[in-house]
């Protein structure tokens, strides 16, 4: 009889949910609804061949993939360089959308940003494997979805 009454009422809320709209993964500041067809504000690095700061936009493999996802949320990409410490201080206060940067998947900053799936193994030059990531907001969730749908089918 318990079993019945919580599958029913499991079920009731998970009705009342989609007749709501509420859907999930979500983003709590509405990232990925605002960049699509907006713009996309990015966080950049300087880090060997993922990113190159020569100019105003950065160069580099990561750039180059952060343009592309732009394209596909119909957005134009608005750069802003920094240091890790930077760029991680904005994520936290929503001034930018991710960042890049070369970061890897263990990288200090894991308990301040989100951060991808690898979408990159590199083998360094001690022979240790490094899974490449980029970062993005705490907490936008539906966005970091996107991103790594994209990354998987695009990196």
């Amino acid at each position: 009889m318990r079993r019945t009454i919580a599958l029913l009422v499991t079920g009731v809320l998970a009705a009342a949910l989609t007749a709501c709209g509420v859907s999930i993964p979500t983003d709590p500041y509405g990232t990925l609804d605002r960049v699509r067809g907006g713009t996309l504000v990015v966080g950049a690095t300087a880090n060997e061949e993922w990113v190159q700061i020569d100019g105003a936009v950065p160069t580099g493999s990561e750039p180059e993939l952060v343009e592309r996802f732009a394209e596909h949320l119909d957005a134009r990409v608005e750069w802003v360089t920094g240091s890790e410490q930077e760029l991680i201080d904005r994520l936290d206060r929503g001034e930018i959308d991710m960042a890049v940067g070369g970061f890897a998947n263990d990288t200090p900053w894991s308990e301040k940003a989100a951060m991808t799936a690898a979408y990159v193994d590199e083998v360094d030059e001690q022979g240790e494997t490094v899974k490449h990531v980029m970062l993005t907001r705490m907490g936008e969730n539906a966005f970091l979805l996107e991103l790594e749908t994209f990354l998987t089918e695009k990196a």
